[in-house]
């Protein structure tokens, strides 16, 4: 091939790739903006008298009916089997995993304290990407990891107990089992997304997922009751089922499949931080100096990360 072959041949796909990482980080931001309000949200549901597990369970369910409909209406074709094998691991990390370990956590931790412990989400989902895609991190990237989770431990530790002393709390343990669980859901929804798209990705596990969640719903209910809860927790449900679990998902996995799942990941660096200002407005959380460190030392771990990927 000449050379000028080679220049015509190569200079549309350099255009398309810039334009499809702006795409993804574009997308990325309008999903991380959606995010950061999770854990306030899932926070006034619980504390407001919403049982954490119809949180977890009925938001899922929520976000399935409206993934149903929007199938539907697209007339999506049906997923074959190996696809389905893939949805499984999707629903098990973001629609099963994460929802229910933070809904448990954050009955006894703040908002703001859950928002820096799953910081290290970004460095989490860079490192499963990389092994799922047969990568070979360099060793700055596994020390700048290693650094970051241990700013979130040495942060639960000191501040974490349920009880006001220092500890690792069983909340803790909960977010942080979240992280992992939710880091493989990002990533294996993220590679997914290039064949099926952002939003049929997401739709897709939330149906697969959805007639457990219909009847642990209900399971819930039957056993507690309708709950007597405050306007500001029915709110909450709310935005963690329309948004959190559904449309906030069309926009990150487009925006993994466009831009990269490590990429695109670094954008959730600034979830913590919003996700600290949004506990202090809307909940009148108290923002400790601890906090604001350990969340500024998290982000720079990850950006480490990021950075040697």
């Amino acid at each position: 091939m000449s050379s000028n072959d080679t220049a015509i041949a190569s200079a549309p796909i350099t255009v398309d790739a810039v334009q499809r990482r702006s795409a993804g980080v574009l997308l990325g931001a309008v999903a991380v903006a959606a995010f950061s309000l999770s854990l306030p949200a899932t926070r006034a549901a619980v504390s407001g008298g919403i049982d954490p597990r119809l949180v977890a369970f009925g938001r899922a369910a929520i976000a399935g009916v409206l993934a149903t409909g929007y199938l539907l209406a697209v007339r999506a074709p049906w997923p074959d089997r190996g696809t389905w094998r893939r949805l499984a691991v999707v629903a098990l990390g973001v629609v099963f995993g994460f929802p229910l370990l933070t809904s448990l956590a954050l009955q006894t931790e703040g908002a703001a304290h859950g928002g820096v412990v799953i910081a290290v989400l970004p460095a989490a989902t860079a490192v499963v990407a990389v092994l799922r895609a047969k990568e070979r991190p360099s060793v700055v990237f596994w020390l700048a990891s290693a650094a970051g989770t241990g700013c979130v431990l040495a942060f639960a530790v000191l501040t974490g107990s349920v009880t006001g002393g220092a500890g690792l709390s069983a909340a803790d343990l909960m977010l942080l089992g979240g992280v992992v669980l939710c880091a493989v859901g990002y990533a294996e929804g993220g590679v997914l997304a290039r064949t099926l798209g952002g939003a049929r990705t997401i739709c897709w596990a939330l149906v697969l997922s959805l007639p457990v969640n219909l009847v642990l719903s209900a399971a819930v209910l039957g056993a507690s009751g309708w709950p007597a809860a405050t306007p500001g927790a029915w709110l909450g449900l709310g935005y963690v089922s329309v948004i959190s679990m559904y449309l906030g998902f069309f926009a990150w996995y487009a925006g993994l499949a466009r831009g990269g799942v490590a990429r695109i990941g670094q954008i959730q660096l600034a979830q913590p931080v919003l996700t600290l200002a949004a506990a202090a407005v809307l909940l009148d959380e108290a923002i400790t100096a601890t906090t604001v460190i350990a969340a500024l030392a998290v982000l720079l771990c990850v950006a480490a990360t990021q950075r040697a990927r």
